[in-house]
């Protein structure tokens, strides 16, 4: 009989969305997951089965409790200005890194980050009464200024400018 479980296998999901969130998948070392999850690598691999095992867990996570409630906050979006705030103020440093780093070479984070995507763009579709291509362009805008750091305040003006599209 196996020894209980003696880590927080929630708590460590949590801290590896952080990680993965603050330096990408290549960025993270198991090592890194390994101290900073606080459970040992035997643990890790019993329980995840592999880094990538985690990496699906945490994306998944981060998904559930990061990008689902942008969701549900775009329902209520009355014009394109609220839409891009809502998206532009959230916590989305995972999503954009699996974007760039992960969905190019793995097909599953690929599926899930098309998923979560075409969630954003039907949100807004829905929420402001406007075809779905508008709506996958202010996705692209809002999450380009979020991963460019809003230089020079680009969010702003470009709110400043989105009144008439609704």
């Amino acid at each position: 009989m196996g020894r209980p479980r003696a880590f927080d296998e929630d708590e460590a999901v949590r801290v590896a969305v952080g990680l993965f969130g603050g330096r990408a998948y290549d960025g993270v070392s198991v090592d890194d997951l390994v101290s900073h999850l606080g459970v040992h690598r035997n643990s890790l691999y019993k329980t995840f089965g592999s880094k990538r095992g985690l990496y699906l867990t945490a994306l998944r996570r981060h998904l559930a409790d990061d990008v689902r409630p942008v969701l549900d906050a775009l329902a209520g979006a009355s014009d394109a200005a609220t839409a891009l705030r809502l998206v532009t103020s959230a916590d989305l440093d995972l999503l954009l890194l699996a974007v760039i780093e992960r969905a190019p070479v793995d097909e599953e984070v690929a599926s899930e980050v098309k998923a979560a995507l075409a969630a954003v763009d039907r949100a807004i579709a829905d929420a402001l009464g406007v075809p779905a291509d508008l709506a996958a362009a202010l996705t692209a805008a809002a999450l380009g200024i979020l991963l460019r750091g809003n230089p020079d305040n680009a969010a702003t003006a470009l709110t400043q400018r989105l009144d008439p599209l609704t």
